[in-house]
């Protein structure tokens, strides 16, 4: 399954190759980003300890490439995302991490004013700066980082030469395998939903 985006992203590079020029359009994107983790992130301790992790909000920003006006490569980063984890409804733990995500687009109406467009691509979560609180104060947790799958609809909407307004949700596959000094005790099944409402320039 997680090899169908990679495939993806290489027939798009090909396509490109073929059509470069007919297209140079870049872009970048930049606003708000929200991650919200699905409601319900698992179990740990073979299910005696149900996990819930926080939203959080931080700045996005995206480059990418046209390789004809319909289809494009785009890659998402972002400033950190800082969450909070609670273990049985108490605050254990909190994380930082990176989402860089690798999207090839399709957009439906390149010439006019509101372009509707679907991704799909592949995300590598690395996770960082765990700090253990509340129950698990004087234990050592390590969260692992996580590659899967990123789907992604949206809407350009075109306010001016050069410039956008960009709305759009991502869908990630996020799981990260949580250990207790050194012993695993459960996966952490983040999946979240991610806003973004973002300020674009093309060029």
């Amino acid at each position: 399954m997680k090899s169908l985006p990679l495939s993806l992203l290489a027939a798009a590079l090909a396509l490109g190759a073929v059509t470069n020029a007919h297209a140079e359009d870049w872009f970048v994107r930049f606003g708000p980003t929200v991650v919200d983790p699905k409601s319900g992130n698992g179990s740990l301790a073979g299910g005696a300890l149900q996990t819930d992790i926080k939203s959080q909000t931080a700045l996005g920003f995206t480059l990418g490439y046209h390789y004809t006006p319909n289809w494009a490569v785009e890659l998402l980063a972002s400033t950190p995302f800082e969450h909070s984890v609670q273990l049985n409804g108490d605050t254990a733990a909190d994380f930082k991490h990176l989402p860089p995500t690798l999207s090839l687009q399709y957009y439906f109406l390149p010439d006019g004013k509101v372009n509707p467009f679907l991704g799909l691509g592949v995300n590598y979560t690395l996770t960082f700066d765990v700090k253990e609180r509340g129950p698990l104060t004087g234990t050592r947790v390590s969260m692992g980082d996580s590659f899967g799958i990123a789907a992604q609809g949206g809407i350009v909407f075109n306010i001016a030469k050069g410039w956008d307004i960009v709305a759009d949700l991502r869908w990630i596959d996020i799981d990260s395998k949580i250990k207790v000094d050194g012993v695993k005790v459960g996966s952490a099944n983040v999946d979240p939903l991610v806003y973004g409402l973002h300020l674009g320039y093309r060029f």
